[in-house]
């Protein structure tokens, strides 16, 4: 069975609160309940969230080092401004999908950019939490 991990940056975890008109309703628990149920039978998935930078970076490099499948990342803010995340997702060598639940070319001029987006195989922007569903739908077929 593969194993794919679902990393989420900063203030993910205010899903449902933050900015619902953005964002949703749905929390990051939520999310996580509908991703296993759709998934259960075909793939492993883990879930961690932080608002920490040095821990994203922590757990991409033991993803890659336990041999983990792919990597789905929602880096939030840190997807514009941390070239370390970057490096990170670049040296773990694992087929990753860069997430972002809103469509990022329709807000800040600043969210433009990813400085991830490079180190990623592909990137889902603007499809809500499902872009998270077809991350991992993609990654299986990898």
């Amino acid at each position: 069975m593969k194993r794919i991990a679902i990393f989420n940056g900063p203030n993910l975890d205010r899903l449902g609160k933050r900015e619902p008109e953005i964002y949703g309703r749905a929390s990051l628990a939520d999310l996580e309940q509908a991703l296993r149920a759709e998934f259960a039978a075909t793939v492993q998935l883990e879930f961690f969230q932080s608002n920490h930078e040095g821990e994203l970076i922590d757990r991409i490099a033991a993803a890659a080092d336990t041999k983990c499948d792919g990597i789905v990342i929602n880096g939030g803010a840190l997807t514009h401004t941390s070239v370390a995340l970057r490096d990170a997702l670049l040296g773990a060598h694992l087929p990753t999908v860069e997430v972002h639940i809103s469509n990022i070319y329709k807000r800040e001029e600043f969210r433009h950019r990813s400085l991830t987006a490079p180190a990623c195989t592909a990137v889902i922007t603007g499809l809500g939490l499902e872009g998270y569903h077809a991350a991992v739908r993609f990654l299986l077929k990898t």
